[in-house]
C-alpha cells in the first residue's frame, strides 16, 4: 500500500526557551512523510524553490520516500519564522514568506496516480481538492484544515470534507467548525459534514478518535523533555495514517485505534529535538519499543 500526501515544504526558523534554529526543514508534508514512511510507501507533492538545500531533499530520499512530486520552481522557498513561550503552545508567528507555495498548482506525477491512500495536509482547500481530483479512487482519503481556512475558506472546505472519510484537526479548530462547545456534539456536526471519522488532537492531553457509533480516547506518551513541539501534530497524523496503510486487513474502529497509538508513538519523538532531527535518525525497533512502553502507561 502507499500514501500521496500534498502539503508544505519549508524552511524554518524556531526560538522556544530551550534554543533558537535557523533554516530548518519543516512543513506539514515533510513531518508527515518521515513519520509515514516507517510504515509505507509515501509520495509527496509540493513546492520549492531554487534555494531549497539539496541536503533536505537528500534526507527525504534517504528514507525510501518518493519526491518526484516536489516541484522546483523558479523563486524561494516557503519560510517560516516562530518563537514559543515555556507553555510550548501555540507559536507566535514572527514571519511568513510564502515562496514559491503562493502559487503551488500541484500535479501528481502519473505512477502516483493509483495511490490507495490520500492525505491532504494543512493548505488551501482548493488546492487540496485539486489533488484530490487527480488521485484514481482511493480507498482512504484524511485530511487536515486549520483556523485560517475556517475563516476564509469555509465553504470551500465544506465541499471538500464531503469527499474524506478522516478528518484530523485539533480541538479549537472542531469547535470553531461546528460552532459547538462541546466536543461531542462538535464532532457529531462535524461528521454531519462528510466524513465518517475524526480525529482531534489535543496536544499534550492526547487525541479522541471519533465515529458515529464508538469513541476512543489516547493519551499523550509523557517525556522529560520536548525542546521543539513543530510539527507534531503533522508527524502524529503521518504515524497513524501510515500504520492504517500497512493494515493487511478490512479497515475498522479498531484498527483505527492502534493507528491513533502509532500517531501519538511518532509525535512524541519528533518533540525531543527541532526541526525533523529525531524522525530522520529514527529506527522502526526504537517505535515499536515506545508503542510498547505506550501500551503499558494507557490499559489498566
Amino acid at each position: 500500500m502507499s500514501i500521496v500526501v500534498v502539503g508544505s515544504v519549508g524552511i524554518d526558523t524556531i526560538e522556544t526557551p530551550f534554543g533558537r534554529e535557523e533554516n530548518i526543514l519543516g512543513g506539514s508534508a515533510c513531518y508527515f512523510s518521515l513519520a509515514a514512511c516507517n510504515f509505507t510507501d509515501v509520495h509527496m507533492v509540493s513546492s520549492v524553490g531554487e534555494d531549497f538545500p539539496p541536503a533536505y531533499s537528500e534526507l527525504l530520499r534517504s528514507k525510501g520516500i518518493d519526491t518526484e512530486g516536489i516541484e522546483i520552481s523558479a523563486g524561494g522557498t516557503f519560510r517560516w519564522e516562530g518563537r514559543y513561550d515555556y507553555d510550548m503552545k501555540d507559536p507566535e508567528t514572527v514571519s511568513v514568506i510564502l515562496g514559491v507555495l503562493g502559487s503551488f498548482d500541484p500535479v501528481v506525477p502519473e505512477k502516483s496516480r493509483d495511490a490507495d491512500y490520500l492525505f491532504l495536509a494543512n493548505t488551501d482547500p482548493e488546492i487540496q481538492m485539486k489533488v484530490l481530483e487527480q488521485v484514481n479512487s482511493p480507498r482512504v482519503v484524511a485530511c487536515d484544515t486549520m483556523n485560517f481556512w475556517i475563516d476564509n475558506k469555509l465553504e470551500e472546505l465544506k465541499a471538500l470534507l464531503g469527499k474524506v472519510n478522516i478528518l484530523i484537526i485539533n480541538d479549537s479548530e472542531a469547535r470553531q467548525l461546528s460552532e459547538e462547545p462541546l466536543m461531542a456534539r462538535a464532532a457529531r456536526k462535524v461528521m454531519d459534514m462528510g466524513p465518517e471519522f475524526l480525529i482531534v488532537k489535543r496536544g499534550e492531553y492526547g487525541a479522541l478518535l471519533f465515529s458515529r457509533e464508538d469513541l476512543f480516547f489516547a493519551p499523550s506518551y509523557m517525556l522529560e523533555q520536548v525542546l521543539d513541539p513543530t510539527g507534531a501534530g503533522d508527524t502524529f497524523a503521518g504515524g497513524f495514517m501510515g500504520y492504517v496503510a500497512s493494515m493487511d486487513k478490512d479497515l475498522d474502529f479498531t484498527g483505527f485505534k492502534k493507528g491513533v497509538a502509532y500517531g501519538s508513538v511518532l509525535a512524541s519523538f519528533t518533540v525531543e529535538d527541532f526541526s525533523v532531527r529525531r524522525l530522520g535518525s529514527l529506527h522502526k525497533e526504537e517505535i515499536e519499543r515506545r508503542y510498547e512502553e505506550f501500551l503499558k502507561l494507557s490499559t489498566m
